[in-house]
């Protein structure tokens, strides 16, 4: 029972948490014109995301010339639009594009998501660096406990992992008390997209931490197989990959949500609901749920 005297959803024994990523900020709408970079895009993909089995929705979002942005307005407009046509979990990127700004990055806690990502220590990004320095890493999270946000923690190398148990050690667990982290496999400079990695990479993990993991591009079904055969649960979308096999360009969101849902549940351990995933991750219940 809640605060309030509502009960909240059991989780099942054996169930999967299915993150959907549907846009990023890497691909280019000419290039991939699937990919949602418009408001009513975005909400339409949540919608079918969230029929084919998601939870979550980790968000990037794109200006009117489809390039990618942190403008606070569009964020709220988008965290608002989200929450009134689905029941997924809004969870907001605060890495946003390589060449944003810290200062952007923070602000995008003031758009109030459910959760948020926050990746531990910088990496070499392709061609590019996504710079996480500590101080800016110890900042974003003390924000996100004084703002009640859940982070996400995004872990692209083993030095990750270890900057994640020096950031709980010095500053106490997450809002919500519970620690998810996400592996992000087979980012070109990040730790490799196969199954020993995953379980070298699981095994440092804090005590007690749930986990998805991440494949980049043709990583994605080896990582997927692992991390369901692990114990782990999975994100999946066109900000990770744009080919759904080889030589088949992604058609929507959806269909990698379905591929999701469906392994998932091959391996008995069928998706959880939204509401389920808030109590996995230490969330407060939706206004009104159980009411």
């Amino acid at each position: 029972m809640t605060e309030h005297g509502t009960s909240r959803p059991a989780i099942p024994a054996a169930a999967t948490l299915i993150t959907v990523a549907p846009t990023g900020a890497e691909s280019a709408k000419a290039d991939v014109p699937a990919l949602p970079v418009t408001l009513d895009e975005l909400v339409a993909t949540a919608v079918e995301c969230r029929a084919a089995g998601a939870a979550v929705i980790h968000v990037h979002i794109r200006d009117a010339d489809t390039q990618p942005t942190l403008d606070l307005g569009r964020l709220k407009d988008t965290v608002a639009a989200l929450r009134e046509s689905t029941d997924l979990i809004v969870q907001l990127s605060t890495g946003g594009a390589v060449t944003d700004s810290f200062d952007r990055r923070l602000a995008v806690l003031d758009a109030a998501p459910d959760g948020c990502s926050l990746t531990c220590g910088t990496v070499n990004f392709g061609d590019d660096v996504f710079m996480n320095p500590w101080s800016f890493m110890t900042e974003l999270y003390v924000r996100t406990q004084e703002l009640g946000v859940v982070p996400e923690f995004e872990l692209f190398d083993f030095g990750h992992i270890a900057s994640l148990h020096r950031l709980l050690d010095k500053y106490g667990p997450p809002h919500g008390g519970h620690v998810h982290c996400d592996l992000v496999m087979g980012v070109p400079g990040g730790m490799p997209g196969d199954a020993a990695t995953l379980v070298q990479a699981v095994s440092a993990l804090p005590p007690g931490a749930t986990w998805s993991a991440t494949g980049i591009g043709r990583t994605t079904l080896p990582v997927m197989f692992a991390a369901l055969a692990a114990g782990g649960h999975l994100r999946v979308g066109m900000e990770d990959t744009v080919t759904f096999s080889r030589g088949r360009p992604v058609t929507g969101n959806a269909e990698l949500v379905e591929r999701a849902a469906t392994l998932a549940g091959h391996a008995q351990r069928p998706p959880l609901t939204p509401d389920q995933a808030r109590v996995l991750l230490g969330m407060q219940a939706r206004p009104g749920a159980g009411q």
